[in-house]
């Protein structure tokens, strides 16, 4: 959070400017896939906050097209990742390449080192391709043998899981759940979008996205939002509501026996972050509730564990998060 004596006018006189850039940004994502709004908004909330994303919906939505859009706009480096079980720690890193010339050994490095990585069907990798990448989201960096290697800035994974194929998958670790800013979970298309995207599937030549932006100016709206103001009600507001997931009984005492852990202080900040970038995307320099309360579902329903008896009644975490923004205050 930045400091109170920044030129509140100057930031915001910036924030707009560089706001252009992202309408850029947005139009060339929509020249190839139709509606994700909402997506593409979170998706443009991780680039900003270089927060990783985990994306959850069935096949077909759009989802790969969308990072391959978003990548594909702001001139970055991008590789697709296809977890498979079979997926080695060393295909996702590189490894050491002996040389038997010279008898030496050259580092081979992997897809990482890239600036947009599209982890497709994560949950299809066993620990230790889990363990090699949460490494690389955590302390953006990787080891290969004895060396550690930084990786280049912006460094973002979006990842996709399928939620009705369980068979062949692997729990991700609630270590590597934590470190995604947001799970965003993407819906069917309305009637109208899927009517475009009918039409547009007979294109003989879809349409792709350009460059219009560079990675400085991401690096420059990224420095940007670290100065978005925060009025200490709405800090307290945004506090109040993680804290609320791990006491819910203090609010709705039937929410008390459906949750068994609430999320982390990492789960404020990430709240605070998303927040902040919502903003942004929204052409302000100060944070409001309702920047709170619209990312707050997607930052915080990876970190609320249910218990037995809400799976058994089929609550969601999605509905506890909907009670507890109803019912504490909003300044």
């Amino acid at each position: 959070m930045s400091d109170s004596t920044v030129d509140t006018a100057s930031l915001a006189s910036r924030v707009r400017e560089m706001h252009r850039m992202l309408d850029r940004i947005r139009g060339e994502i929509g020249r190839v896939i139709v509606g994700q709004q909402p997506l593409v908004e979170r998706l443009l909330i991780g680039l900003l906050t270089r927060g990783h994303i985990l994306i959850e919906g069935v096949p077909g939505l759009a989802k790969t097209s969308a990072v391959k859009a978003l990548a594909a706009s702001v001139n970055a480096r991008f590789k697709r990742i296809q977890f498979t079980p079979d997926l080695l720690p060393a295909d996702l890193i590189g490894t050491e390449v002996f040389q038997p010339r010279s008898g030496d050994f050259t580092v081979r490095k992997g897809p990482l080192f890239h600036n947009i990585i599209l982890a497709d069907e994560i949950n299809r990798a066993p620990s230790k391709v889990q363990a090699a990448l949460l490494e690389a989201m955590q302390e953006r960096q990787v080891t290969i043998g004895d060396q550690t290697y930084p990786l280049e800035e912006p460094f973002l994974v979006l990842a996709t899981q399928n939620p009705i194929e369980q068979e062949g998958t692997y729990a991700l670790p609630e270590a590597q759940v934590d470190r995604f800013l947001m799970k965003v979970v993407v819906g069917y298309p309305a009637r109208g979008e899927e009517k475009d995207i009918v039409r547009r599937a007979g294109a003989l030549q879809p349409a792709g996205a350009a460059a219009v932006a560079e990675r400085a100016e991401i690096e420059a709206a990224t420095a940007l939002i670290d100065g978005i103001h925060v009025e200490e009600s709405v800090l307290d507001y945004l506090v109040d509501l993680v804290a609320a997931t791990r006491n819910p009984a203090q609010y709705d005492p039937a929410l008390a026996p459906l949750v068994q852990f609430g999320a982390s202080p990492r789960g404020s900040i990430c709240l605070s972050l998303a927040g902040r970038a919502h903003a942004f995307l929204e052409g302000r320099s100060y944070l409001t509730p309702h920047d709170i309360r619209s990312v707050a579902p997607d930052v915080l329903r990876h970190r609320i564990l249910l218990t037995y008896e809400a799976q058994a009644e089929n609550a969601t975490a999605e509905q506890i998060i909907g009670r507890l923004l109803d019912r504490i205050p909003v300044p």
